[in-house]
């Protein structure tokens, strides 16, 4: 009986092809357009991902404070109010795992022929756990080379492909702003921070050595900024409130005097970037989601128009001795066909969209089997509840009625 069925479906819906192609056309495009959007929306939302755990986590940044200079008023960090005596104190704090003092400035690089300008960063090795950054090659400075500031250094990816190449750069001599270093490890790939930077485009020292060799400091002991680690999430707002109180004091700033310092939770920010890119993903998916609506309305009022067309074959129909339920679902599994070879079509196009993005324009996509599993699932649906009423319709015709028409 069903088979019976889907072959007189089957046999209606090619009798007026180019109508039964524009009816699926509405869910083709629909389906594509979940797709699409879906797949750019969970890549972005990766991408964030990605440029949070490059951060590293549970972090803050300690920024020293601002300063002002014949009536101009300077950014923060312009002003040397922090020190290592502060960041040896930080680390004292409950809540506190890792904390690393960072003298930062630009240096040009020089192997041989070949030179490259980069981000320099005088700072501990615990910078490396703060920043969860592995060395992939070679090994990091130790607390002898910050005692002793030692001429040797970290470089990052981007930094070793400029000056060496293929050749590799460990255990090489480097110039930084003339001095000589002795590169000792290549940093793990990074990638983009979320504000777009290379963050493998640097090279790490020992702050000692980049205090006394290279920048030199205008007081000893200062530091640009200082980063921290918190022991988990749940004590980030505790530990940010006691750095507050404990720099206020050290640096005896009285009550309604304005802090020398700034304290950034980059965990906070991150999650407030990470909820925005969600927010865009489900509003492109809402937007993508009327397609199917629309294409769903496409659906119903062809099959309102089969159903005039074909009011005098529903009467002989019946006259022959077919039931409501048998017109009801001869006219739903032709509604149900449509949607599905349109849902199966436009699925197609989707990924193949999505994939075409990601070649052109290098956007992240993510594919996966839920998101299409959903928007196949959500446009059969769609379609199936919009043929639903003309079948309905068709089965209630009175089969007297219907042998009249015309």
């Amino acid at each position: 009986m069903l088979a019976t069925l889907l072959s007189q479906a089957w046999i209606a819906m090619l009798a007026n092809k180019l109508r039964t192609f524009l009816t699926m056309l509405g869910m083709m495009i629909g389906v594509a357009a979940v797709v699409l959007m879906m797949a750019i929306g969970q890549g972005a939302q990766q991408s964030v991902k990605a440029s949070i755990e490059s951060m590293g986590s549970n972090m803050f940044i300690v920024l020293s404070g601002s300063t002002t200079a014949g009536g101009v008023r300077m950014g923060g960090g312009a002003a040397p109010t922090l020190t290592i005596a502060d960041a040896d104190a930080i680390a004292e704090l409950p809540g506190i795992l890792t904390v690393a003092p960072v003298h930062p400035g630009s240096a040009q690089l020089v192997y041989g022929s070949n030179n490259w300008s980069t981000s320099a960063f005088g700072t501990t090795p615990a910078y490396l756990d703060v920043r969860d950054w592995p060395v992939t090659e070679g090994f990091p400075f130790a607390d002898s080379d910050l005692r002793s500031a030692t001429r040797v250094a970290l470089i990052g990816k981007t930094v070793a492909t400029n000056l060496f190449g293929d050749e590799d750069p460990v255990g090489k001599t480097i110039r930084v702003r003339n001095s000589p270093f002795v590169v000792v490890g290549v940093l793990g790939t990074k990638g983009q921070s979320l504000d777009g930077r290379d963050q493998d485009d640097t090279i790490l020292m020992p702050l000692t050595t980049a205090q006394r060799k290279v920048f030199g400091t205008q007081f000893q002991g200062s530091v640009r900024f200082i980063n921290v680690q918190a022991t988990s999430a749940e004590v980030m707002a505790s530990a940010e409130k006691a750095m507050n109180t404990l720099l206020r004091q050290r640096h005896r700033i009285r009550d309604g005097q304005d802090d020398d310092f700034t304290v950034r939770n980059m965990t906070a920010m991150a999650n407030a970037a990470a909820a925005t890119t969600r927010v865009m993903s489900m509003l492109l998916g809402a937007i993508a989601s009327i397609s199917l609506l629309v294409g769903g309305i496409g659906i119903m009022n062809i099959m309102l128009v089969s159903v005039t067309e074909r009011t005098r074959e529903i009467g002989i129909r019946m006259a022959l001795g077919a039931r409501e339920r048998d017109i009801l679902l001869q006219f739903l599994l032709e509604a149900i066909i449509i949607s599905v070879v349109g849902c199966f079509i436009g699925l197609l196009i989707g990924v193949g969209g999505a994939l075409l993005v990601n070649v052109l324009t290098g956007t992240m996509v993510i594919i996966t089997g839920i998101s299409v599993l959903i928007a196949f699932g959500v446009a059969a649906a769609v379609g199936i509840f919009f043929g639903f009423y003309p079948a309905r319709k068709a089965a209630q015709l009175d089969p007297i009625e219907a042998l009249r028409y015309q």
